[in-house]
């Protein structure tokens, strides 16, 4: 529907996981390959560079690759710079990478006391300000009612404001907003100019349409003159940055500023089990029922309620930890689990509220032996391996063939320390291993996807230097590390959502209905990251040994399992924390144990098995009969690690069982009297 609606504006309200960026690329190259559109006509706008380099990939994949996919300020910045020299004249001003030193001048010249993070503050609002289209003597007033940046009030904000853009004036600088206003000032004043890039732009689609700010939405409406050609694709459940100046606002008055626009929904979920999706689906419904007993009279917009298309998995996990450390170790000791499942590392993601919150869960990690990368740290194309790679590449282009482009990769790579087998050690060696490997998956993958005849050496560099300039960074393994907001956009099998006590979730200064709504919508962004595995935990103290104050957020209430209060949460065994805390021994040498199966077992690999055959084989044919049962593979029931630990240690009791690792609480009730009796039968 949405690929062979080509001409007029379309609305199209994509929930999350439902192929949006699936079905307007391939709008696109429909419209392309008909004829309808001229590649050079259209252009594509999203968010992020990611975003932007992952459209013009699947658009060169689909035979259009001359359509322009890019972020609203890359569009921007390139009509700029093409038309300043006879807009204005002279040379471009500079381009601020960063606002924080000039904002500190500033203050500085204002005699006012700052520190770091007033000054990050101070940028945050002067953007929001400036996509807000508001000047600094407008700014105290349209702000009024809005949280103090830094405790600073709103006159002493617009002074630091002032200042700024006087300093960016004497040393003729522009910032990242100044490329939007300066384009839009330009458009609306030169009409010749205005007129340049409407010949050359007719169609236009924009994702993530309930993103956009004001000052983004005004470039667009003067992009379009007078045109309709317009496709917007949006959620307003997953509008999650207003703190910038987004608003859904655009997305959901689309058709009325646009009479008998097409408005196409997308619900069906392609990515999510109907477990995580009917808990998606939950946490929105059940905001109107709270609203509505507050009675505080706050608009809210429908929400698309999602289809889930996958076939069931596991029910989410919800876990009570005693303090954060306990809750890491928890989370840990999970991974760990789905890591002997056969899950990758690189489909499981730890996701927080804020970044403070990482360092914990980067030391579980790393005390399990499990690797990670935290999204946010170093760009992947600045490391020193990937650039010395990308160097050796280049010159590997210039002077061989094109034959089997993956093994010339290989071969290229491995003089850099790339092996078949990834090194047992962590630390630097495994980290670039990682980065190497995950030049070489990206080089089986393009060459799978374009065809071993038609790709070349020469295009596999190319494609890296523009995902390089894009920073669209190939795919590391290791467990992802991300805050809620760096998380949107993309997706996982296994997403460990943490922290999810009041306070953090919803954060403690969401003091508003709205900003409340928004946090609401920040968890529902998580939760839809998910495949497969969901898992959502908090902690009742921050500390080992502090008071336990804490409280679970009140989002989880509507999505508790059967029951209610507190007994109704899935909490992990006193006995089970304890033992993820500790180093683990062999039950028969006595050495400790070092990979996750020799954990979940119980003894070394290379100890003599303690289990009677008859007992493990009996187990294994229940698991076989329960997964038929279930229409899940088996080792969704139970991991052969785990069926071997049970015959080992011979259980008596529920508690016996449940102590025993890869048991956890869900699959203690739904499957605990039955290995019991298995185990008593076989006596």
């Amino acid at each position: 529907m949405v690929a062979s609606s080509l001409s007029g504006p379309l609305c199209v309200l994509a929930g999350a996981g439902t192929g949006k960026t699936r079905a307007i690329t391939h709008r696109i190259a429909y419209g392309v390959h008909t004829g309808v559109y001229k590649p050079q006509q259209v252009l594509a706008v999203t968010f992020t560079a990611r975003a932007a380099a992952e459209m013009r990939t699947r658009l060169r994949d689909l035979g259009a690759g001359g359509v322009q996919a890019r972020t609203f300020h890359a569009a921007a910045l390139r009509q700029l710079q093409y038309f300043w020299p006879q807009a204005v004249g002279g040379p471009l001003p500079a381009l601020v990478d960063h606002k924080a030193q000039l904002i500190a001048e500033s203050a500085r010249r204002l005699r006012l006391s700052t520190d770091r993070a007033a000054i990050r503050d101070v940028a945050a609002e002067i953007e929001w300000a400036k996509v807000s289209m508001l000047t600094p003597d407008a700014y105290a007033a349209a702000a009024a009612g809005r949280a103090e940046p830094a405790g600073m009030d709103l006159t002493t904000v617009s002074r630091i404001f002032s200042a700024y853009e006087d300093l960016k004036i004497d040393r003729n600088l522009i910032d990242f907003e100044d490329v939007l206003l300066t384009t839009v000032a330009i458009l609306e004043e030169d009409e010749k100019v205005a007129a340049t890039v409407r010949a050359q732009y007719r169609h236009f689609v924009v994702d993530e349409y309930q993103d956009v700010s004001p000052l983004q939405q005004r470039m667009l409406d003067l992009w379009l003159g007078e045109r309709r050609e317009l496709c917007v694709v949006g959620d307003a459940s997953q509008t999650i940055y207003s703190f910038t100046g987004a608003t859904s606002r655009h997305l959901l008055d689309f058709t009325k500023r646009y009479e008998g626009a097409q408005v196409v929904r997308l619900v069906r979920d392609y990515r999510s089990t109907p477990q995580v999706v009917r808990a998606a689906n939950t946490l929105l419904a059940a905001r109107s029922g709270e609203v509505d007993r507050r009675a505080t009279g706050t608009t809210w917009s429908a929400p698309l309620e999602l289809v889930a298309q996958r076939q069931p998995g596991p029910e989410p996990v919800f876990t009570e930890c005693s303090d954060d450390e306990a809750e890491a170790a928890e989370c840990a000791r999970r991974i760990g689990v789905l890591l002997d499942q056969g899950v990758k590392a690189s489909e499981i993601a730890i996701l927080y509220r804020t970044n403070g919150q990482s360092e914990a869960y980067e030391q579980a990690l790393a005390s399990a032996g499990i690797g990670y990368q935290l999204r946010g740290g170093e760009r992947f194309f600045q490391r020193r391996e990937v650039r010395d790679a990308l160097l050796q590449l280049r010159a590997a282009a210039r002077t061989q063939g094109d034959d089997d482009v993956p093994q010339q990769v290989r071969d290229v790579l491995a003089s850099l320390g790339y092996t078949s087998v990834a090194p047992q050690n962590s630390g630097a060696v495994r980290e670039k291993w990682e980065s190497l490997a995950a030049l070489v998956g990206l080089a089986d993958e393009l060459n799978r996807v374009r065809g071993p005849e038609a790709f070349t050496l020469q295009m596999f560099v190319a494609e890296l230097e523009e995902r390089a300039t894009a920073q669209h960074a190939p795919t590391v393994q290791g467990v992802t590390l991300a805050s809620l907001h760096s998380a949107k956009g993309l997706e996982w099998d296994a997403v460990f959502l943490v922290g999810l006590s009041e306070g953090l979730m919803p954060i403690s200064f969401a003091d508003t209905q709205e900003a409340i709504d928004e946090e609401r919508r920040l968890l529902y962004v998580g939760i839809t990251r998910a495949r497969i595995h969901l898992s959502m935990s908090w902690s009742t103290s921050r500390s080992p040994g502090g008071r336990a104050s804490r409280k679970p957020s009140r989002f989880l209430d509507a999505l508790r399992p059967a029951g209610t209060g507190q007994a109704s949460f899935r909490q992990p065994r006193a006995k089970a924390t304890r033992k993820a805390a500790g180093p683990a021994v062999c039950r028969v040498c006595k050495r400790p144990l070092l990979t996750g199966s020799e954990r979940k077992i119980g003894r070394c690999n290379d100890c003599p098995a303690t289990y009677e055959e008859q007992t493990f084989e009996a187990l294994r044919a229940w698991r076989l009969v329960e997964a038929r049962d279930k229409d899940v593979p088996a080792f969704v029931v139970f991991t052969d690690a785990t069926l071997v630990a049970i015959a080992e240690a011979r259980p008596e009791t529920l508690d016996e069982l449940g102590g025993l690792a890869g048991v956890g609480s869900a699959k203690l009730e739904r499957y605990g009297e039955a290995v019991l009796e298995i185990i008593s039968d076989n006596a």
